[in-house]
């Protein structure tokens, strides 16, 4: 079998054994380019891989829970992370190993190289797929480069490139990878080129850091760039810009680093060196016949190209590129701890004193043309806020993701989400306010005349009242119409039922979470285990924060809402309750997927008697470990939440910050929206709650009364026995 080829044999080979870019950096070699010594590990080695260890078969029972094109981005991700967590685990066979290792051991030795994609379908003039597989720098030993050869393997299933081939029309189940295994070029300066710019064809592009090209192209070090004219090649712009940084090799990998003075102070190329990059780029459009992009670097005085793909980039004028957004969501470390710091230094304080600002005004009090005013500020206000969550707050997930990604790659967990046990017990708002009513739940337990007297009269001694009053002043918003009586009378009821079955304490406070950080971080030593520690202290904030934004964000939403109310009580006299659609949910859950539609509009079929009995097992994806039995209830308005009983299944479109006081309450949770990010996966998990998520039309699909099953390991639900038929 041709597992292993050395890259002076790859010009000549099928571009379904080699892939695209090993393919077109062979024949550049052949024609007497630049190029480091390099081999090839083909796809028939990555078949041999995934049929010994029995991955084809688990790959499209990930993929296959639901159609593909129902599923939201993160339910993508989630499999994604599962199926990546299998190639963790997998072994490679025997004689495959011992190939590939004596292949590896007799080019290179312990020196350091890079392992790249080479899918067979990347790279190609209709589609590039750069960035969206995995390529990893400075890797020595053959044993840590079958390790990065398997992780590449993987990057075939990863939420991005399943998106791309998705667009592509490519079937997932056909597709394959090989991996470009390349010695690593001496690079002092590394960069881009395009040929043809995708922005204008008759402009050129290139862009270059000091360093490893790693910098430019995950966004941790900005480039200075360069437009050129293709016809003469003179320069028409250079954007410098801070030069602070530059990314080199590390005792594993690769490390940030500071930029020396006297390089901060000077572009990375010459002029002379600007213009053989430029030509560089037009020698090989004339060899391939088409502009490319190519990646590049100088090292010891001479120019390598380290990869070269046809321009296919085409920017979308009308921002209609979701996916694009969406591949932009994929952040470095650095990137990330500078945004944590921003999001948690200024935004979040600002959108809290907004927020605050808003609900503190007395809408009744204001005439009409006051109340008219009010709800444009608010408007305005919650626009201005959801564009900073799109652009600012959504992006923070990955380092959640990043670190997932990690420790799952160190650790190879039989539990692919074993991770997030490391991540509970951040403080969140939603807990501190559920803490709250956890208090006066104690109080109502311990005392049974207390409890009667608050059943009966709703109302309960002094002390009682007065934490029954901060709780409305800092909170009130989230529970309907604050002010309102029949709100008053919903929290208390739920605060009594709460009392016959206290919640207990989130279990990221009191698990096992200190003995798992402990085991995970004795893995590593020295800069290693420095770098681990940050990694999790990096990926705690971003839980924390990620789940905090959706409380503020949830307060402008209702405190926007609460002023359009007091505009309809005026116009009907009616009093209103404040017990229609819940908060902002549909909002956040859209700006989190702006592709994901809202949970209406399903046909009334699915209403029916008939349809109900033969939609008995209904699947979704694990959120939320655990099992758990009991009648759903199913929460389509505010007022739903307050007819909650003790071990009922909380069933809905997606859990917003408003229903979180009553997830102590559930057995388990159960939503339509899918993710382990999303803020019911989260609460659920912090409370030890069974949660599985991305049932379609789970609302429709389900009726309260229905006695379910919930499996929150394999993410099924099952419909034991149904409610009373419907009259």
């Amino acid at each position: 079998m041709r597992v292993l080829l050395p890259i002076h044999q790859a010009a000549g080979a099928d571009r379904a054994l080699v892939g695209g870019k090993t393919l077109a950096l062979a024949r550049l070699g052949a024609a007497g380019f630049q190029i480091p010594q390099a081999l090839c590990v083909t796809t028939e080695a990555y078949r041999r891989f995934v049929e010994s260890g029995g991955l084809r078969g688990a790959i499209a029972r990930e993929l296959g829970r639901k159609p593909f094109e129902d599923m939201r981005w993160e339910e993508i991700w989630d499999a994604a992370l599962r199926i990546r967590t299998l190639f963790d685990r997998a072994a490679w066979p025997v004689d495959l190993d011992a190939a590939l290792r004596e292949g590896i051991r007799s080019a290179f030795g312990d020196r350091p190289v890079a392992v790249r994609s080479s899918a067979p379908g990347e790279d190609g003039v209709k589609a590039s797929f750069a960035g969206l597989h995995e390529s990893f720098l400075n890797v020595k030993g053959p044993a840590a480069v079958l390790d990065n050869v398997r992780l590449v393997f993987a990057s075939l299933w990863s939420d991005r490139a399943l998106l791309y081939r998705k667009e592509l029309g490519l079937m997932p189940a056909e597709s394959e990878m090989a991996v470009l295994v390349q010695e690593m070029a001496p690079a002092e300066r590394s960069g881009v080129v395009f040929g043809e710019s995708p922005s204008d064809p008759a402009q050129a592009v290139v862009e270059s850091v000091w360093g490893l090209n790693e910098g430019l192209v995950d966004g941790t070090v900005e480039p200075d760039r360069w437009i050129l004219l293709r016809g003469t090649g003179s320069v028409v712009s250079h954007h410098a810009p801070v030069r602070e940084k530059r990314v080199v090799p590390g005792p594993a990998g690769t490390v940030v680093s500071d930029l020396p003075a006297d390089l901060s102070d000077r572009p990375p190329l010459s002029n002379a060196e600007l213009s053989e990059v430029f030509r560089l780029a037009l020698d090989a459009e004339a060899f391939f016949g088409s502009p490319q992009d190519v990646e590049w670097c100088f090292g010891k005085g001479l120019l390598h190209v380290l990869q070269s793909r046809p321009v296919t980039a085409r920017s979308t004028p009308d921002g209609s590129d979701n996916r694009s957004w969406y591949v932009s969501l994929k952040r470095s470390f650095a990137n990330l701890k500078t945004l944590r710091g921003r999001v948690e230094g200024e935004l979040l304080p600002a959108m809290g004193r907004e927020a605050e600002a808003l609900v503190s005004i007395d809408l009744p009090a204001l005439d009409d043309g006051k109340l008219e005013e009010e709800i444009r500020r608010r408007e305005a206000a919650v626009r201005k806020w959801e564009g900073i969550y799109k652009n600012e707050f959504i992006p923070l997930a990955h380092g959640v993701r990043l670190f997932g990604q990690f420790y799952n790659d160190k650790i190879a967990p039989e539990d692919p989400f074993e991770f997030t046990r490391l991540l509970s017990g951040t403080g969140m708002l939603s807990l501190e306010r559920n803490a709250l009513l956890n208090d006066l739940v104690q109080r109502l337990g311990a005392d049974p005349l207390l409890a009667e007297r608050v059943g009966r009269d709703g109302r309960g001694d002094a002390e009682f009242e007065i934490r029954v009053g901060r709780l409305f002043r800092d909170y009130g918003d989230f529970f309907g119409s604050a002010g309102s009586e029949a709100g008053r009378r919903g929290v208390l009821s739920l605060l009594l039922e709460m009392s016959r079955r206290p919640p207990g304490a989130p279990e990221g406070s009191a698990g096992d979470g200190a003995a798992l950080r402990d085991r995970f971080l004795s893995r590593f030593d020295g800069e290693a285990r420095t770098f681990a520690e940050e990694l999790l202290g990096l990926a705690r904030d971003c839980y924390r924060l990620r789940d905090d934004d959706n409380i503020f964000l949830g307060r402008l939403q209702v405190a926007l809402a609460r002023a359009v109310e007091e505009k309809g009580r005026r116009g009907s006299g009616r009093d209103g309750e404040g017990t229609g659609r819940i908060g902002g949910g549909a909002t956040i859950e859209m700006l989190n997927d702006p592709s994901s539609p809202p949970g209406g509009g399903v046909p009334p079929v699915m209403e029916s008697a008939s349809f109900l009995q033969k939609d008995r097992q209904l699947v979704g994806h694990p959120a939320g470990p655990g099992f758990a039995q009991g009648p759903a209830r199913v929460v389509r308005k505010t007022a739903d939440l307050f007819e909650m009983r003790a071990g009922e299944i909380l069933v809905c479109d997606a859990v917003d910050p408003n229903m979180t006081f009553a997830i102590p309450l559930a057995g388990a949770v159960v939503e339509r929206r899918g993710g382990m990010l999303i803020h019911g996966a989260i609460i659920a998990r912090e409370y030890g709650i069974p949660c599985v998520t991305g049932i379609p039309d789970a609302i429709h699909r389900i009726r309260t009364g229905d006695m379910l099953s919930v499996d929150g390991y394999l993410g099924i639900v099952t419909r034991v026995a149904a409610a009373s038929p419907m009259l």
